[in-house]
């Protein structure tokens, strides 16, 4: 016998499934767009930074949040594996060798991902 807490927990997890489908796919049709996902960014840093110059406040907060920004794009520009220390050829030595210049260690789109959502 069901107690009416799970009869009620069941329909909550049942809207959060169906939410958590359908932002996957928004997310999936706006992979491939990569102007519009980079305009909508800028509109947003603008609409903040006119939110913050507006109410004269947050400066402590937008530091961090410039800083934390910041830290993504370190992470972006990165590679994946410094060549440096990375031991073996760096170029192919038999044709059927893919040769992969720069792997990046946060790629584009979990970099716009994590900026949109900071």
């Amino acid at each position: 016998m069901d107690t009416p807490v799970e009869d009620a927990a069941l329909p909550m997890s049942q809207l959060a499934f169906k939410f958590n489908q359908q932002t996957q796919i928004l997310l999936d049709r706006l992979a491939p767009l990569l102007a519009p996902r980079w305009v909508a960014w800028v509109v947003s840093l603008l609409a903040y930074a006119v939110r913050v110059w507006l109410l004269r406040g947050f400066y402590i907060v937008t530091y961090g949040l410039g800083i934390y920004n910041l830290n993504l794009l370190l992470g972006f520009i990165t590679p994946q594996v410094d060549p440096e220390l990375e031991e073996g050829p760096e170029l192919p030595t038999k044709s059927d060798q893919e040769f992969k210049p720069f792997v990046r260690r946060l790629p584009e789109f979990k970099f716009w991902y994590v900026l949109m959502g900071a």
